[in-house]
């Protein structure tokens, strides 16, 4: 096997990884609410979500042709050789570039996963991407009008119009049921809810699993394995399959730590607000899906959150835990980019494959160090709706956190 094909099996690997972090670091932007309110038993609600990411995924390439062209500028955009690579960058170099991307995705994943935080996969990828090419071309590498129209407006705006949108749909929610009988509103929104969050799940796997395929598409075009101009028609079906089948078995493995964020510590919530916030993420995500928009499902879906919490009087809405996302939030373009800039600089003052197989190593070690962490504090389908804990904000239920006598994540 050839060095360049070596490189490229384990960014695929790679690849696939981060869409199984995906899957299970998005969990609870479908199905947090609908686990908490008890429409839905954790396991059931993360086995659903996992068929419709699986199902969602085969609907669209929209987001993945966006993904090829529009944050990194490694491809001539014009002339008889559009979608070769440019001139002067070699395909192994094309390779680290989103090899190391993809490290930085995947490491911020599972460091805001084991703190709880539910903070953008698609951000954490696209900010991985931006690292590592910024390192290996300079600021020319960066398609910088594509990623502030693709992703940065549309992440401003999008948590701040699905806040909206979920505060005026839970204020009509409240406002046309309050003759209705407490009990018989509970029980009646708890089926819309399912309706809902599985809705909210479909739209995950048309957005999010694209994302990974599109970065599975840009290597293969890199190396002459696949035709740039055939992406907007479609994928080979083995990268659409590998795809849809890792991010829904992230999705089963449930996020627990995140869905606890979401469905416990924001807000105090009724399935009525769980309705209309999952409604919510549901048309804003498909939306932009359409659009080509490579949304943050999660902000979007943090944002339906907090606006059911704002939409309904009276309603407890913990800002402490929304300023520690929003934190997170504004962090992790820059964090996963430093990560991906460190991989590329190391993988490339290693040597082209030596590095490659170094960095590989560098984000097993790390991955299995967060996983061990969590594993100290385990949050699971078991206690992930203990009550939460608002003299510490964490997403450790405080009876695991004596029993273990370890610090709190």
């Amino acid at each position: 096997m050839s060095g360049e094909m070596l490189i490229l099996v384990l960014l695929v690997i790679t690849a696939l990884g981060f869409d199984f972090t995906n899957g299970f670091h998005d969990t609870g932007n479908a199905m947090a609410t609908s686990i908490a309110t008890g429409a839905l038993k954790p396991k059931v609600a993360v086995g659903l979500s996992a068929i419709l990411n699986l199902v969602g995924a085969f609907l669209s390439v929209e987001v993945a042709a966006t993904i090829t062209k529009d944050v990194l500028s490694i491809q001539q955009t014009s002339g008889d050789d559009k979608g070769d690579i440019i001139t002067g960058l070699s395909p192994t170099t094309a390779l680290l570039i989103i090899f190391a991307g993809l490290i930085g995705g995947i490491l911020w994943n599972l460091f805001t996963w084991l703190f709880g935080l539910p903070s953008s996969s698609s951000h954490a990828l696209f900010g991985g991407l931006i690292g590592s090419g910024i390192a290996a071309l300079g600021l020319s590498g960066i398609n910088w009008h594509g990623v502030l129209s693709k992703i940065i407006i549309p992440g401003l705006l999008a948590p701040l119009i699905a806040c909206l949108v979920a505060a005026c749909g839970t204020w009509m929610i409240f406002a046309i049921t309050k003759r209705i009988e407490e009990s018989r509103k509970e029980q009646g929104f708890r089926y819309g809810q399912i309706a809902s969050a599985s809705l909210v799940s479909l739209a995950h796997g048309t957005g999010d699993a694209q994302k990974t395929m599109g970065v599975i598409a840009m290597a293969l075009i890199v190396t002459g394995n696949l035709d740039a101009s055939s992406v907007s028609h479609g994928l080979p079906f083995w990268i659409v399959f590998s795809c849809a089948g890792m991010i829904a078995l992230g999705t089963y493995l449930g996020g627990w730590r995140i869905i606890r964020t979401l469905g416990k510590g924001l807000v105090e919530i009724s399935s009525p607000q769980g309705m209309a916030a999952e409604a919510s993420s549901a048309a804003i995500i498909l939306t932009s899906s359409a659009a080509g928009m490579a949304l943050s499902t999660t902000q979007v879906a943090t944002g339906s959150i907090l606006g059911s919490g704002v939409g309904k009087k009276g309603a407890t809405v913990r800002w402490a835990v929304a300023g520690r996302m929003a934190i997170a939030w504004v962090t992790t373009l820059p964090a996963a980019g430093l990560v991906g800039a460190l991989c590329f600089g190391i993988a490339h003052l290693l040597g082209n494959v030596l590095g490659a197989l170094v960095i590989f190593g560098l984000l097993i070690a790390a991955s299995a160090y967060m996983y061990w962490r969590a594993q100290k504090n385990k949050v699971d389908a078991s206690n992930v709706n203990a009550e939460w804990d608002d003299s510490t904000n964490s997403i450790i239920p405080a009876d695991v956190a004596t029993e273990t006598k370890t610090p709190v994540a």
